[in-house]
This record gives C-alpha cells, structure tokens and sequence, in this order.
C-alpha cells in the first residue's frame, strides 16, 4: 500500500550526493532500478533524472519492519528513503557516477507501487519502438531519453539568454491564424462562431514576425511550435520547435554573424567543442555540381563530376542521349573500389531506380590500368581515357555514372554519394562540419502545377542584380536566401525579405496569383507595408534537427517527449480520433464515409 512523504522533504537527487556528504544524513526519492536481496542485506539501484545511487538496507540501520518492507519493492516502485553516506563497503563501481558513495538506509517509504513494466528501463533499449511509443511514458524514464531532454532544455535556455544579450526581444506570436496557399499543407482548426471558416495552425511565425518588423521592434526571437500536414521522415514531424528570429536594418551577413556567435556558443556550452568561425560559405550552384545537394555533407569527399564534355561525342548512346536531351552526365570516383563485387554494384543500380534513374553505368580501373566496364564495348579506347582522365580516374578506382536530366541525375548522385559513404564507413561521426548555402534559385518551376513557385516564400527579396532577369528568364533569378547546413543536414534557413512594395507585386506575379488573390490571402501583411517597413532579414532553427545532430541521434523522435509515427498518429493517445457527433454538429461539419470505411 503506498505512503505519504507527509514530514519528509528531498534533499538531494541521487547523484548531487557527493564524498563531501559522507556522515551525512539525507533524504532521496526515486524509481528502483534494481534490487539484491542478499539474506543479511538487500541492495537496491534508486534512480532519478540525473542517475542512480546504491541503497542499502540493513536490519540493524532501518528495523525488522523496514528490512521486510524493503524486501517487498521491484523494479519502477517509487521510494523515498532517508539514510547516512558513507564510502562503499563493497567494490566501487566505475560506471556510476555515484559509485564510491551508498546510502546505508535508516527509514523507508514506499510511495508507489508498480507493475512490472512491457520492457526494461535500460538505455539503448533493443525494444521495439511501437512498445515503446505506446507506453511512451515509461520510454522517457529511460536515462539516454532523459538526458536527450536535458540538453533541448538547456539549448533553449542558452538561445533564450544568448539572444537577450543580442538585444533580441521574445515575443509569442498567434497559434491560431490564416491559412495560406504557399508550402505544406495547413493543419485546420474549425470556428465555431463562423461557421465553414477555418483558422490554421501555423508552418512558421513567418508574417507575424515581419508585421513585428513593421511595427518597429528591431529585433525578435522565439522559441515557436510549428505544424505541417506531410509525410514524415526520421527527422520530421507533423508538429515541432523553431527557434525563430527577425532582424531589422540588416543584410546577409549581420544575420550570418549572429547566427555563427549562436551556434558556436552552444556548441562550446553543452559540447565544450569550439567551433572555428566564419563558417565556408558555398552558392547553391556550387552546392549542387559538387555533391548534388543543396545541404551537402562534408565530412568526406567523393564529389560528383560534370564528365559531359568528355563524353558527349562518343560511342555509348545512353551519354549521347541523355546530353543531346538536353541532360548530362555525372559521374563519382570511389576510390580503391575496383574490385568490388557486381552484386554489390547491382545493389546501388536498385538504390539509384529508387529515385527515378533508369540505371547506373559503371567502369572499374584494374591495377594493370586496363578497363573493367558495362559499356566499353561502345567506346573506343581513346574515349574511355579521356572519360577516366576527366574522372581523375587511377588503378583500383570503380567509376560510377549517372545519365540523365540534369536535376534527376545530380540529386540522384548526391543520394548516392551518401549512400556509399555509409556503406564503406567514410564519415567521421565525431565531426560537424557547418555550411552556409547561399543564392538559392529565386523560383522553380512545377511542372505539376505548371507554373513557378517560390523555393522558399513568397517574401524572399531576389538578389538586386538579377532583378532584370524576373520578366525574361525568372528561372534565373537568385535569392538572398540562406540555409544552414551541419552534416548533410539543413538545421535552418532564412533570406532577407522583400520590403519594396513593386517588387512585391512582381513577386506574386510571376507565381501566378492576380492582384485581387495577393490582397485577398496577404492584405494584413500588404497593408502594413503601406505605412513605412524597414529592410529586414530573418532565420528558423529546426531546434529537434539541431539537438539530435548534436547528439549524435539517428531520430527526431529522441529528442521529442511525446513524437508522432510516420502516419502522424500518437500511438500513446491513439490520436487523431474520432469525436462526438455533438461536437461536430457545433461546428456545423459532417464527416464524409469513404467506401474504404
């Protein structure tokens, strides 16, 4: 039966007990990890946030009917126990941080019982993560979870303070707002005042934060929940954490320079590492051509080669064709891999089809220099040196080709490139290599929607010498957009914003929407800008993406208390759900079955 700690208070958590404590006496609280029951003395493991302390109960210290009440606690009681510190009577254990200290116990209390849980509390659980989920609330008792927490929590507080210091000013903007017909799809919430209206919840406090800068307070920062209605993938979520700013009276590199300060102190706050700044700084063209990706991973090398000059008068059709298309050919050198077996090679022609390429061609380099290939029957020998020389081609290296349109075939081969980084275990994983990527394209061009888009926002200001360009060739136009980019991931992104009201207008032209459109779902932002704006420049953090790539975490999901699954469904919850007839008919909406159901 459980007790009250009524006349018992915590004085320490389990591993704020030190050597400076033995003689002491204190009092702990916690969940028991372990128990010994050893006949003369039972041991037990008491756990909490910040770790484990050894408990021993002793029949002469707490009593026959403490001792046999300590002989009744499992695993994940809770317990509250007041005793003396005193160095180990046994073997220290190394392990804990507490290991040279335990507590001989002098009264016990059993504050909770507990069943036995679906799986053990134990760091790097090998239980499967739907177990998990589902009782998400014993997963987070695990230690590597909890201290996956502690550092989010810390990270916030030290942007929080950093960007005070920066003369940044913390302001909530409005979870419910307007829907808008740019980027992801909104997450609704129905009004029941106006009846077949919806607010939606927001993808970013995007024009919030630059009616901020319209209204004049110059520097803005928030730490914001954010929702998207998509797919997910290991480091998305339906709904997550911005660290989001917005600076007045600036350019590119005011923003950049705060934003390297930021990191660099988190790094060497949480990390103790000390980042070298300024951070390379890479145009997306660049970015593409090299690694074919705009957030490129440089903790190794392997960058693709643009081989279509070399080859674009030979004998092998597939180059020929892919070029005259209007495509090209790009190729990797893996290094020392010539003698990898076709099976292997097979297997990366299947990872290539997965993104849309029809095949993967290939040429390996034997050590006596003669050629090993799946097409040199096509070409000559004078066209295959010249193919190798362009790839920087040397003995025992396996040469691997892409021909296709250019996007197809450079996204595919930077996939590809990381794929067998991964597989041939190139990349240093204590490494974080920072990157900011820089003149993304202003716009692109959607072939299902047959009509341009805006790569980032409709906001986003093109860069000053390309706004000739915007009638003729908009595809040309650049950005003065910026992401961050750690390890081959983006972690965040801005650009400076549009605040001229013509170019504004231009904007919404070339992505199709007529005046009366641009007034009917912009007139608040519109408006504002009408009565003095002020050239500003924003940035968002994914603060999950930043704390599991500084951890080293394969999942959002760990650095998350309460994650979705990939169908955006809590498994814990068993949200979304359905809901009560009444409820729906206040909001005047009725549920359509489809034949499915």
């Amino acid at each position: 039966m459980a007790e009250s700690m009524q006349g018992l208070k915590r004085t320490h958590r389990c591993t704020e007990v030190t050597k400076a404590d033995i003689g002491e006496t204190v009092t702990l609280m916690g969940w028991v990890q372990k128990r010994r029951n050893l006949g003369s003395l039972i041991f037990v493991d008491l756990r909490d946030r910040s770790g484990l302390m050894q408990i021993v109960f002793d029949e002469n210290d707490i009593g026959s009917q403490g001792f046999e009440k300590a002989g009744t606690v499992r695993s994940e009681f809770v317990l509250a126990v007041v005793g003396r510190v005193e160095a180990r009577s046994g073997a220290v254990n190394e392990k804990m941080a507490t290991g040279e200290l335990e507590i001989r116990a002098t009264e016990l209390r059993v504050l909770s019982e507990a069943e036995t849980p679906p799986f053990p509390i134990e760091e790097n659980s090998q239980t499967k993560e739907e177990l998990r989920l589902k009782h998400r609330y014993l997963d987070l008792r695990r230690p590597d979870i909890q201290r996956n927490l502690m550092v989010k929590s810390r990270v916030a507080t030290l942007s929080r303070n950093f960007m005070a210091e920066q003369g940044f000013l913390e302001i909530e903007t409005p979870m419910l707002g307007k829907s808008t017909p740019e980027g992801a799809r909104d997450y609704l919430v129905p009004s029941r005042i106006y009846p077949g209206s919806f607010f939606a919840l927001p993808q970013s406090p995007q024009l919030f934060k630059q009616l901020l800068m319209c209204s004049g307070y110059d520097r803005y920062f928030q730490v914001a929940r954010c929702f998207r209605d998509e797919d997910l993938r290991a480091d998305r979520q339906p709904e997550f954490t911005q660290m989001d700013m917005e600076l007045s009276f600036v350019d590119i590199d005011d923003v950049i320079e705060v934003n390297e300060k930021l990191l660099a102190h988190l790094w060497k706050e949480i990390l103790g590492i000390e980042l070298q700044t300024p951070f390379r700084r890479m145009t997306w063209r660049e970015a593409m051509d090299r690694f074919g990706s705009d957030k490129p991973d440089l903790r190794f090398g392997m960058e693709l080669h643009n081989v279509s000059d070399a080859v674009k008068d030979c004998g092998f059709g597939v180059f020929t064709g892919a070029i005259a298309a209007g495509g090209s050919v790009r190729g990797i050198n893996v290094k020392g891999q010539a003698g990898m077996p076709r099976k292997k090679i097979d297997s990366l022609t299947e990872f290539v089809k997965g993104y849309g390429l029809k095949g993967l061609a290939y040429l390996a380099v034997q050590e006596d220099g003669s050629y090993k290939s799946s097409f040199t029957k096509f070409m000559t020998s004078e066209e295959l040196d010249k193919l190798v020389n362009a790839m920087d081609g040397k003995p025992g290296d396996l040469l691997l080709f892409a021909a296709d349109k250019d996007k197809l075939a450079l996204e595919t081969m930077g996939a590809l490139r990381c794929e067998l980084a991964k597989r041939l275990d190139l990349i240093d994983q204590k490494k974080f290599e920072f990157l900011w990527v820089v003149e993304f394209p202003l716009l692109e061009y959607s072939e299902e929607e047959g009509r341009f888009t805006a790569m980032h926002h409709p906001f986003t200001m093109p860069m000053e010498e390309d706004l000739q360009y915007i009638d003729t060739d908009p595809g040309r136009v650049r950005a003065k957009a910026y992401d961050i980019v750690l390890n081959g991931c983006e972690i965040g992104g801005g650009s400076v914003r549009i605040h001229q009201n013509d170019i504004q207008e231009k904007m919404f032209e070339c992505l199709g929407f007529t005046k009366e459109q641009a007034q009917e779902q912009f007139s608040f932002l519109l408006n504002a800008f009408k009565y003095g704006v002020p050239p500003h420049a924003g940035l968002a953090y994914g603060l999950d993406r930043v704390v599991m790539l500084m951890l080293g975490l394969d999942s959002i999901r760990d650095v998350i208390a309460f994650p979705k699954v990939k169908d955006s469904s809590c498994l814990m919850t068993q949200a979304p759900s359905p809901v009560a007839a009444k409820q729906l008919e206040e909001l005047g909406i009725e549920v359509k079955k489809t034949d499915k159901e």
